[in-house]
């Protein structure tokens, strides 16, 4: 029987199952024994409360009772939001950045997929760094390229030796994720630096090589004042990012891409994402949130639930004989599986009404993915659970 979809769309459904499983098998778990009862980690829901500075630029903005203010605004964004993200970036990059630098997008997904179909011609690689977010191979071929996959060491920092090594005359962009989904890593200042040092003995000025900052967990940071970032060392970088966790407004699809002053090819680079913007369908930010940002681009949630969360969940794995390297940055715990089957080990979880992501899913067998931006009880409740489990792969 022919299938409904495409043969490519239907393969991606398959390949994308790890979480939108886990989330169904939960559903059917909360059914049976309660909500209260299952221990859901699988999705990354920011659940901090925004700060009080969104609500108020969103009541000032719901008390503007101006049409013009909900109307078509130009591909890039409206000039006041344009200005305010780009005030942000310049002082949280510590870059000179102005508002023609920034276009406003449909969140950081949205603006991926206007970087990557701008400089990707047909069969070009864009090299990822494994751990990964799964969804990015998708954004890679939709732009007509491949992905390549390149593992980070043991710390899940950049292995610049591997990285040197995948590149080709193919490549057209290496993608980074720091702080990463799904380890928690921060990359360090040597590695970005190393990193930059890699890439530019590959750039050419007939062939860029671009370096694509996938940064929305830039300011979820666990004793750190700053994140490193390689923006300052490889002149042709690239950001993209969202508020989804920072202001901790995921569902409003608020996000941007900043293209620093020293791209060679900015001019060209940005006309490119403007048409994409509009042409691939994402078309900006809502004008709402557009509004919004504008008076409050700066703010920042509370990160002490995500840091309460987080010391709480590694130190009883800790405790309890999980190895685990404790997360610098992001919302998400990446501990090795006792058993080398990650699957078999997040099946075992499953048991115990546990449900975590098995780490194959992200490009790194072996562990398994916890997102603590859960409520704090749910942490405490299922603690047991992780015990029995670790217990009954080792036989206690």
């Amino acid at each position: 029987m022919p299938s409904a979809v495409a043969d490519k769309i239907a393969a991606d459904m398959q390949a994308a199952s790890f979480i939108r499983e886990m989330f169904e098998k939960g559903r059917r778990l909360m059914a049976e024994y309660g909500p209260e009862n299952v221990y859901d980690f699988s999705l990354g829901n920011p659940n901090a409360p925004p700060p009080d500075a969104f609500f108020d630029a969103l009541r000032a903005v719901a008390a503007d009772r101006q049409p013009v203010r909900h109307r078509y605004m130009p591909n890039a964004g409206f000039d006041d939001a344009r200005a305010a993200v780009a005030a942000f970036v310049a002082r949280e990059y510590r870059l000179d950045l102005g508002p023609d630098g920034v276009i406003l997008t449909s969140g950081a997904a949205g603006g991926m997929n206007c970087v990557l179909r701008a400089i990707c011609n047909p069969g070009d690689e864009v090299i990822v760094l494994a751990p990964y977010f799964p969804e990015y191979r998708f954004y890679i071929e939709q732009a007509g390229g491949r992905m390549v996959l390149v593992q980070t060491d043991a710390e899940f920092q950049p292995d610049l030796d591997a990285l040197a090594a995948a590149l080709t005359e193919r490549t057209r962009a290496v993608l980074i994720n720091s702080p990463n989904n799904p380890t928690g890593a921060v990359y360090t200042a040597e590695r970005c630096a190393g990193l930059a040092r890699v890439l530019a003995r590959h750039d050419r000025p007939d062939r860029p090589l671009y370096l694509v900052c996938d940064d929305p967990y830039r300011r979820i940071l666990y004793g750190l004042d700053w994140c490193p970032t390689p923006v300052h060392d490889y002149p042709r970088t690239v950001i993209v990012s969202s508020y989804s966790k920072d202001l901790s407004i995921p569902g409003e699809r608020a996000g941007y891409i900043a293209v620093p002053p020293a791209v060679p090819e900015r001019p060209q680079l940005l006309g490119a994402l403007t048409m994409l913007n509009r042409t691939l369908g994402y078309v900006n930010a809502p004008a709402l949130i557009q509004r919004v940002l504008a008076r409050c681009a700066h703010a920042m949630c509370d990160l002490a639930t995500y840091r309460l969360n987080r010391d709480l969940l590694c130190s009883a794995l800790c405790e309890y004989g999980y190895a685990l390297t404790t997360p610098r940055g992001a919302l998400y715990a990446f501990p090795q599986t006792p058993i080398a089957d990650d699957v078999a080990f997040s099946e075992i979880l499953l048991r115990h009404r546990v449900l975590v992501v098995p780490g194959s899913g992200f490009g790194r067998p072996g562990h398994v993915r916890i997102a603590f931006c859960v409520e704090r009880e749910t942490i405490r409740r299922a603690l047991p659970a992780f015990q029995a489990a670790l217990a009954e792969c080792r036989g206690g």
